[in-house]
């Protein structure tokens, strides 16, 4: 699975995905970008887009892309995660979490 992570996001989440391609977008040179030009290039090399960003589904057409787009609502200051937080996230029992039916566009 090819993740980015949006420059909002800790880069140090890559640790939850062990074994999987992790960007952030300042590591792909794409920080300038605006969010629809980002997700157009998103798309197009990852699979998913992990953001804190929860104006993004509103502002954005995100169901034009062929990228599944995960928002991460929380109360932990981003810069106080430790590398404990990130191994219990990777460690998640995903069977426990809501099925998202994503809109496709045809």
């Amino acid at each position: 699975m090819r993740v980015l992570l949006d420059e909002c996001v800790n880069p140090r989440l890559r640790l939850a995905f062990p074994g999987e391609e992790v960007k952030p977008v300042a590591e792909m040179s794409w920080r300038a970008l605006t969010n629809g030009a980002l997700m157009k290039k998103a798309a197009s090399r990852f699979d998913v887009f992990i953001t804190l960003d929860q104006n993004l589904p509103f502002e954005n057409q995100t169901g034009n892309y062929l990228l599944g787009i995960i928002v991460l609502v929380t109360k932990v200051c981003k810069r106080n995660l430790d590398r404990s937080t990130f191994y219990t996230l990777g460690r998640a029992d995903t069977t426990e979490l809501p099925q998202i039916n994503a809109h496709r566009p045809h």
